[in-house]
């Protein structure tokens, strides 16, 4: 039997990096400390690399964020043994930020998954002997702007088929296969139709855990043949001063019992980063809140038709922030005029079927993407 404990996005930043350039570790970690020394194993996702020299950022759609050298101590001071690289801002700044995070966790014994300098060192499973037991970890992400080449550093990407081979590779030698992904939709705290169809797959395919983060906010989740899939975990450490008691400032980390062929769970609600810059478990209120909006977004998980009617109605109220992918306009203001309909956005009617016949189309798609990385010196 092993225990692991699975968290979400951790980046330490003003109040929390702050606290970690005193050492003051304890103040933002000590009640991890004590959920994380009751099991064998915790994995956290470190949403950023760690930058301890000159390092530039990338030229990315959505900012680009690091962390410093004090953020390894502060997880091992967490009770945490591992950290996932494969999200969508692990190459933040570039292969040499790779590199130090890489260096800054091997120097502080963190074990990592998920990253790496090329597309075979980020896409190794980690093995871990535990109890006596095997526990192989898959870690992968969506593709944006960190996804590592054969030749360029990066997060391992999420590629279903490559999953598929990479799990049934683990189920020779493991007793127990966790995948854990990075990917969704941001601030939308159901699963689209595609996640849940995806990761039921890698169930099975042999996972007995699937974990994904990303949306920054607690999300639903299943049990699926008997074996739980979690779409969500929220932000486990992400200090963000304008945020207060807002779903950004809630999220739980999974507990799990791996012993047999159907895991045990336990969901472990937290309040991160609110008042105080801290990770707070002990909000009865708070987990309360929590625990009942995890059971109505299972409801609508549950339910096929709930979920895409769910997902349709989100897509329709975020739509227009589409549009400036398809207008002229680079400046804020701008793109905000033309949201609102009061810019044209220079697209003819007649040139929306070629559009989506270009991002719809896996052939075409896959010649738009060579095509736009070309023009920006890919």
């Amino acid at each position: 039997m092993i225990r692991i404990a699975v968290a979400g996005d951790f980046l330490p930043r003003h109040r929390v990096a702050a606290l970690a350039q005193k050492g003051d570790y304890g103040s933002v970690m000590d009640e991890t400390r004590q959920v994380c020394s009751t099991y064998d194993y915790c994995i956290v996702n470190l949403e950023g690399p760690v930058v301890t020299g000159d390092a530039a950022p990338i030229v990315k759609n959505g900012p680009c964020l690091k962390c410093d050298e004090k953020a390894i101590p502060l997880l091992r001071h967490g009770g945490f043994h591992c950290a996932t690289l494969a999200n969508n801002h692990f190459l933040d700044y570039g292969e040499d930020g790779a590199r130090q995070t890489l260096d800054a966790l091997r120097q502080h014994g963190i074990d990592f998954v998920g990253g790496g300098m090329n597309v075979k060192e980020a896409g190794a499973t980690l093995y871990r002997d535990i109890n006596g037991e095997t526990l192989a970890i898959i870690n992968c992400a969506e593709h944006e702007f960190s996804i590592a080449t054969d030749k360029t550093a990066g997060s391992n990407p999420l590629n279903p088929i490559r999953l598929y081979y990479d799990i049934a590779e683990a189920r020779k030698t493991a007793n127990h296969v966790v995948v854990i992904t990075h990917g969704g939709v941001e601030q939308y705290d159901l699963p689209t139709p595609r996640m849940k169809e995806l990761y039921r797959f890698l169930i099975d395919a042999g996972a007995d855990v699937v974990v994904n983060h990303h949306q920054h906010c607690p999300c639903a989740y299943e049990v699926y043949h008997g074996k739980p899939i979690f779409y969500g975990l929220g932000n486990f450490c992400f200090d963000a001063p304008s945020l207060k008691h807002q779903p950004w400032n809630k999220g739980y980390m999974v507990g799990l019992v791996l012993d047999g062929e159907k895991p045990d769970f336990s969901i472990i609600p937290y309040v991160q980063c609110d008042d105080q810059p801290t990770v707070t478990f002990a909000d009865e209120k708070a987990n309360r809140d929590t625990m009942s909006h995890l059971d109505e977004l299972n409801l609508i998980l549950a339910d096929d038709n709930k979920l895409r009617l769910s997902h349709e109605d989100y897509m329709r109220r975020t739509s227009t922030n589409y549009l400036n992918l398809f207008t002229p306009y680079s400046s804020r203001f701008a793109r905000a005029l033309c949201e609102k309909g009061l810019l044209p956005a220079y697209y003819p009617r007649s040139k929306w079927p070629a559009m989506l016949n270009g991002v719809e189309c896996e052939s075409h798609r896959e010649r738009l993407i060579y095509y736009i990385r070309n023009k920006m010196g890919k």
